[in-house]
């Protein structure tokens, strides 16, 4: 399988990306005696066609990034306004949002968040118990419009004001076995 990894981590005076590139590198580190791997680091700079090309090679990308403003990050929305382009990742079909191009592929999203995971739940007045793939509705249909279809997401929060570090690692390990390995037939 050929997978691309998306590091969308994006400098912010508090926070200089470093648990994004873990994880990215983490997601690297598990996968790449299985797998082929190509990895992008959005602040390192891009060729808009050699990101192309990535897509058009990969099976399954997965985007790492931290939530600004519940969403993606600018650079990860700049990004994919340079890459995703017409009758390359998506035509107009006869319903909209069903002529994506990239049907053949797979996306996982993996954030990170400074909310509590708590808050995602019924209770919750602040999220009106939304989940974090209700909350990032947006990314998810920019990808299903080019024709990909989901993996199951991970995140991992609080981590400006309680980090766990360790505990982030071990259950990004739990997902990669589950989605990756075991009994998935990806």
């Amino acid at each position: 399988m050929k997978i691309l990894i998306i590091n969308g981590y994006q400098k912010h005076e508090f926070s200089d990306g470093k648990l994004n590139t873990s994880l990215s590198n983490y997601f690297y580190k598990k996968l790449k005696d299985y797998h082929k791997i190509r990895f992008t680091t959005l602040e390192l700079g891009y060729t808009i066609q050699e990101e192309r090309n990535k897509f058009f090679w990969a099976d399954i990308v997965i985007f790492q990034f931290p939530i600004y403003w519940f969403s993606a990050t600018a650079e990860l929305k700049r990004y994919m306004d340079d890459v995703f382009e017409y009758e390359q990742f998506y035509a107009f079909g006869e319903d909209y949002g069903t002529g994506g191009l990239l049907t053949d592929k797979k996306y996982l999203l993996s954030t990170t968040w400074n909310a509590p995971e708590d808050v995602f739940n019924k209770t919750n007045k602040f999220f009106e118990g939304k989940s974090v793939d209700d909350i990032l509705v947006s990314v998810h249909k920019a990808l299903q419009f080019c024709g990909m279809k989901p993996l199951p997401s991970f995140s991992v929060h609080n981590v400006v004001k309680n980090p766990q570090y360790g505990s982030y690692i071990e259950n990004l390990d739990k997902h990669i076995q589950k989605v990756f390995y075991v009994g998935n037939k990806l």
